[in-house]
């Protein structure tokens, strides 16, 4: 009886077995299964991004000289008495293009861009890094996120330097946040 016992244990034990070890492939296909919506999820993610980035204003020049362009603009602000925002960033960052158009394609606030400041966009991408630029107003190595901020008063003296990620809100930005931006010329 011991032997059989024994025997019908083995004989269950190597069946359980086996199902585990025929259970285990399907379960890396599920798990593979998974992977690849999110992949694809992922490339479709990124080809929004690019076909919305198309459609957007491009209004960074990389071939700008940047610095006659802010001497230029400190000129015509002593005159106006506005201050200068300049937006860092390039065409290559969908993050930059957003905001662009979401600040010039919202009445209210491009009545308060045109009313307070010179708009400008300094240019970073491998084309123009415009280091010189950057090296008067912030440590660019120590710079990660784009687009952002450098405030100057009319004499081109910098008042403030704002990270955008605090205006975002979604996929886009938040219009109460960016418009305290805008009218305090920061945000902590």
């Amino acid at each position: 009886m011991k032997k059989l016992t024994l025997l019908a244990f083995l004989g269950l034990s190597a069946v359980a077995f086996s199902q585990n070890t025929k259970s285990e492939p399907d379960n890396v296909k599920e798990k593979t299964a998974l992977i690849v919506p999110t992949n694809q999820a992922e490339l479709e993610a990124k080809k929004k991004a690019a076909e919305e980035k198309a459609k957007l204003p491009k209004p960074y020049d990389p071939k700008a000289d940047a610095q006659a362009d802010i001497n230029k603009l400190v000129a015509q602000a002593k005159k106006e008495g506005k201050n200068i925002m300049i937006q860092a960033g390039g065409n290559w960052c969908i993050w930059c293009l957003r905001f662009n158009n979401f600040v010039q394609t919202t009445p209210e606030l491009k009545e308060i861009v045109d009313k307070k400041y010179l708009y400008y966009h300094l240019n970073y991408s491998p084309d123009n890094k415009n280091e010189k630029v950057f090296a008067q107003y912030i440590n660019v190595k120590e710079q990660q996120f784009y687009p952002f901020f450098i405030i100057l008063d009319k004499n081109g003296k910098k008042i403030h330097v704002q990270q955008s990620e605090i205006l975002e809100d979604g996929k886009g930005y938040s219009k109460e946040k960016v418009k305290e931006f805008l009218e305090k010329g920061k945000i902590l």
